[in-house]
């Protein structure tokens, strides 16, 4: 790999990872709601499940939805179901000030990384990663950019979850993180309409 393409592959990766999708929605509610450190499997259950999903899309996974269809329609019905089971979650979250059992808790490591297979950005950028900077697919090739994204994306989904943080500060009524939780909800559900949407 040239030090072009590495670039291009961090800027791709910084890109995608600070931008706003579900992942970064769904721990800036978390942040808010429990906390950084109570955050923290969830983070890195969405970076190593999205490191991890890269090597596997890289060494054929993609084949598998060419050889049978049905298996990608049926990947888009189980993404739309679990991200309105998770927007309800998170529009019925409460402050982390109650009880274990009242305020709830954030999702775990094997919810956030297994998140990464119904999650359609997550597919985008995977797919892109594999498909533009490691063309020849091979498995040293297809490793190194999983563990350039995984390295790059640690960092920017936790500045998500520090702005949830931040946002304690002004979410201080029961009323005002409803809001919040509701508007990162419907972020959520908004979040799905390019994929929806280009199905049309």
């Amino acid at each position: 790999m040239t030090y072009e393409i590495l670039l291009g592959l961090i800027v791709f990766s910084l890109v995608s990872s600070i931008t706003p999708g579900p992942n970064n929605l769904m721990l800036m509610a978390s942040g808010a709601n429990f906390g950084f450190r109570r955050s923290i499997p969830h983070m890195l259950g969405v970076a190593l499940g999205f490191t991890f999903m890269v090597l596997l899309v890289g060494i054929g996974l993609v084949q598998v939805f060419e050889a049978f269809p049905v298996t990608y329609t049926l990947l888009k019905v189980v993404s739309l179901v679990y991200l309105l089971y998770l927007a309800w979650k998170i529009a019925n979250a409460a402050p982390a000030g109650g009880s274990e059992a009242e305020s709830g808790a954030p999702l775990t490591f094997i919810q956030a990384a297994l998140f990464q297979w119904v999650n359609p950005k997550a597919w985008t950028m995977a797919l892109t990663a594999v498909s533009i900077y490691s063309p020849s697919q091979s498995l040293a090739a297809v490793a190194f950019v999983a563990a350039v994204f995984g390295a790059v994306n640690l960092p920017c989904i936790s500045v998500w979850t520090s702005m949830g943080l931040q946002l304690q500060r002004v979410l201080t009524s029961p009323l005002r993180l409803r809001a919040f939780n509701l508007l990162m909800a419907l972020l959520l559900i908004g979040s799905l309409y390019p994929v929806l949407g280009a199905q049309q």
